[in-house]
C-alpha cells in the first residue's frame, strides 16, 4: 500500500466527509481533480486513476496532484489531531502556542497566565522538551511587566535541564537495548538478559534511582518480554517481574499522567503470569488493568483488545474453552476505532486456535477471516508471530481434512522460513513440522511406536514449558489418544512429562 492510501485509510467516514469539505475550501477553481483523485483511491479504481490524465505526458501533473493531496490530508489530519486529542500534554501544548503568540502582541499579563497554567501541566505530565520551550520563552521575556524574577527562572531552568538529561539516557539505553532485541530476533544473536542491561545501565551512566519509574520499568518490561518471548521461556524475566511487583505494590493509585505506563506494566505482569501456568494472579492483574483502562477512555481504546485477550487465554488453559470462545467473540465484535490492526489479528488467531483445540469446524472460517499476508504479519507482529500462525493454519487445515491445502503450507512454509530457522537455531520447529507431514503422508503412522516417541521426546525440550509450545505437541499427541488437543494440553499442563502417556507397540501391547 502506498503513502497516501495509508493515509486515507486512517480516516473514518465521519472525517472522510470534513476532508472534503476542507478541500471544496481550498479548491479556488471548478477543474481541482483533487476530490477525484480521493474519490478514486477509496474505491481502489486503478483503471479511474489511469483516466485522470489520459496522456503520458501527464504524469508528472498525476504525481504532482497526489503531493498536493497528501500534504492537505497531512494538515487536515494535524489540525483534527489538535482538536480532538484532550490529553494534558496537547492541553498544555495549546497554552504555550496561545501564550506566545500573546507576549508576540503586548498582552504580558493574560500570557503569563496561560503560561503558568502551561508549566504546571507540563511539569505534572513530565513533559521535559515542552518545560524547555516553555521556560526559555518566559526567560526572553522577563524584561517585562509581570514576568518572573530571571533568576528563579534560571533555576528552574538548570534543573529541568537535568531532567531532560536523565530522560535521554534512558531513552538511548531503551534504543539501544531495542537494536539489541532485533539482533536475537531476526538474527538469532546469543545474548544473555541480565548481563546486557548491567552493561547498558553502565554503558550510559544510569543510577538505580532513575530506573525506578513508570516509564522506565515499562520499557524495560517490554524488552524482558519480547526477550521471553523469543526465547520461549517466560522464567528467564522472572526477577524483573518480582522486582516490578514490589514497586507497583509501594505505589499509590498512579498520577492520571503515568496511567499509560502503568496500565502497560500490569499487562506485561499479566502476560507473564498466564504464560508460566499463575492464572490466578494474571488474572488478578487484568481485573486491576481493566479498573484503570476505565479512568482514560484513550486508554480503554488502546488497551482493550489485548486486555481482553489475555482473559481468554486465562479462562482457556484454566479449563474454561467456553468462556474463552466468548470472551474472543464479544472482543471482536466491539469494533473500537483506535484498535490497531494487529490486535484484532491477534484476538482472530486466538479463536481459530480455541476452536480448533476443541474440535470445532468453525476455525477454518476464521482462518479464511486472516486476510492479510505473511510479509504485513512479519512486519507488525514478528517473525515468532507469523511462524506459529502459518504452523497453525497447517495444523487446522489438516485436521479438517484439508490434507492438499496443507501440505502445500508446508512447502511454502520451507520455502520462507527453513533458512531463518536454521540460522537463529530453532531447526526444532522444522522436526515439529516433519512430524505432522510425515503424519498427514502416513495417516497409520501415528500407530508405530517409533513415531510416538518422537512426538513425546519433544516435551523433554526446555520450551516445552511454554503454554503454546505443549498446544502444538498436544495436537499431535491427540492424533492417537481419544481426546480432544485442549484436553491433552491441560492434563500436560499439570504434569507435562512424556512418561504419562503410555507408548506401545502395535499389536502386542508391550510397553516401552
Amino acid at each position: 500500500m502506498d503513502s497516501l492510501s495509508a493515509l486515507v485509510d486512517l480516516l473514518d467516514n465521519t472525517d472522510k466527509k470534513l476532508f472534503r469539505n476542507f478541500l471544496q475550501q481550498k479548491n479556488k477553481r471548478y477543474d481541482v481533480k483533487n476530490l477525484r483523485l480521493l474519490n478514486l483511491i477509496e474505491t481502489d479504481d486503478i483503471n479511474g486513476i489511469n483516466k485522470l490524465y489520459k496522456s503520458s505526458k501527464n504524469k508528472d501533473a498525476y504525481h504532482a496532484l497526489r503531493k498536493r493531496l497528501q500534504d492537505n490530508l497531512l494538515v487536515f489530519l494535524s489540525q483534527k489531531t489538535f482538536e480532538r486529542n484532550q490529553s494534558g500534554a496537547y492541553e498544555a501544548l495549546r497554552l504555550l502556542v496561545v501564550g506566545r503568540y500573546l507576549l508576540e502582541n503586548d498582552l504580558p499579563l493574560i500570557a503569563f497566565k496561560n503560561l503558568a497554567k502551561a508549566e504546571r501541566l507540563a511539569e505534572s505530565l513530565e513533559q521535559f522538551n515542552m518545560l524547555n520551550e516553555l521556560l526559555l520563552l518566559k526567560m526572553q521575556y522577563a524584561h517585562v511587566p509581570g514576568a518572573e524574577h530571571l533568576d528563579v527562572l534560571t533555576a528552574r531552568f538548570m534543573q529541568n535541564q537535568s531532567a531532560m538529561q536523565r530522560e535521554a539516557k534512558l531513552n538511548m539505553a531503551y534504543a539501544f537495548l531495542r537494536q539489541e532485541l532485533q539482533q536475537i530476533h531476526l538474527k538469532g544473536k546469543v545474548v544473555n538478559l541480565s548481563s546486557l542491561m548491567i552493561s547498558v545501565v553502565r554503558k550510559y551512566k544510569i543510577s538505580r534511582q532513575d530506573l525506578l519509574t513508570f516509564k522506565s520499568i515499562y520499557q524495560i518490561l517490554f524488552i524482558a518480554n519480547e526477550y521471553a518471548a523469543i526465547q520461549q521461556n517466560y522464567r528467564l524475566i522472572a526477577r524483573y517481574i518480582a522486582r516490578t511487583d514490589e514497586f507497583i505494590q509501594k505505589q499509590s493509585l498512579a498520577k492520571h499522567s503515568y496511567l499509560f505506563y502503568h496500565i502497560g506494566i500490569l499487562y506485561f505482569m499479566a502476560n507473564f503470569y498466564l504464560r508460566t501456568g499463575d492464572f490466578v494472579k494474571s488474572t488478578a492483574g487484568l481485573d486491576k488493568m481493566a479498573a484503570l483502562m476505565k479512568m482514560d477512555e484513550r486508554h480503554q481504546a488502546q488497551y482493550y483488545h489485548r486486555q481482553q485477550l489475555l482473559v481468554a487465554l486465562n479462562c482457556f488453559f484454566a479449563g474454561d474453552a467456553a468462556g474463552a470462545i466468548t470472551v474472543l467473540q464479544g472482543a471482536l465484535a466491539i469494533k473500537k476505532q483506535a484498535a490497531k490492526p494487529e490486535d484484532v489479528e491477534d484476538l482472530r488467531i486466538c479463536l481459530a486456535m480455541v476452536l480448533a483445540m476443541c474440535n470445532k469446524r468453525e476455525s477454518v472460517k476464521q482462518l479464511m477471516l486472516l486476510a492479510r499476508t505473511d510479509a504485513w504479519h512479519e512486519k507488525q507482529l514478528g517473525m515468532l508471530w507469523t511462524i506459529r500462525k502459518t504452523l497453525m493454519e497447517i495444523l487446522i487445515q489438516a485436521q479438517f481434512s484439508n490434507i492438499e491445502l496443507a501440505m502445500a503450507r508446508i512447502s511454502s512454509f520451507r520455502r520462507r522460513y527453513k533458512k531463518y530457522l536454521l540460522k537463529t537455531r530453532e531447526d526444532k520447529v522444522l522436526l515439529f513440522l516433519k512430524l505432522v507431514e510425515q503424519h498427514l503422508l502416513k495417516p497409520d503412522l501415528i500407530f508405530d511406536f517409533k513415531y510416538r516417541a518422537k512426538v513425546l521426546s519433544l516435551l523433554n525440550e526446555p520450551e516445552s514449558n511454554d503454554i503454546f509450545t505443549l498446544s502444538f505437541i498436544a495436537w499431535l499427541i491427540a492424533r492417537w489418544e481419544k481426546n480432544t488437543p485442549h484436553e491433552l494440553v491441560l492434563k500436560l499442563m499439570r504434569n507435562a512429562d512424556a512418561n504419562q502417556f503410555k507408548i506401545r507397540y502395535p499389536g502386542n501391547g508391550k510397553l516401552t
